[in-house]
């Protein structure tokens, strides 16, 4: 694996987990037609399922991650 491809996936990892740490309060109530989202402004603590909210905030994170990571990844391979 080169180390472009390393580094990309080290930061996906890493930005899912800093996601997922600091991922926002939040509560979903889903009824026939209706769906309530309230996202709160501490973090979340506990565990129970994630909202989409929640996923939206990992997915960014991760994504954020990645491109960490693939940027590092192009600078350390044009170093070598």
């Amino acid at each position: 694996m080169n180390t472009k491809a390393l580094l990309l996936v080290i930061g996906l990892i890493a930005g899912a987990l800093v996601g997922y740490v600091t991922r926002p309060q939040s509560a979903e109530i889903k009824l026939p037609g209706l769906n309530i989202q309230i996202t709160g402004e501490g973090r979340a603590e506990g565990g129970g399922e994630l909202t989409s909210d929640q996923w939206q905030h990992i997915g960014i994170f991760a994504a954020i991650g990645a491109l960490i990571g693939l940027g590092a990844g192009v600078v350390v391979g044009r170093r070598a």
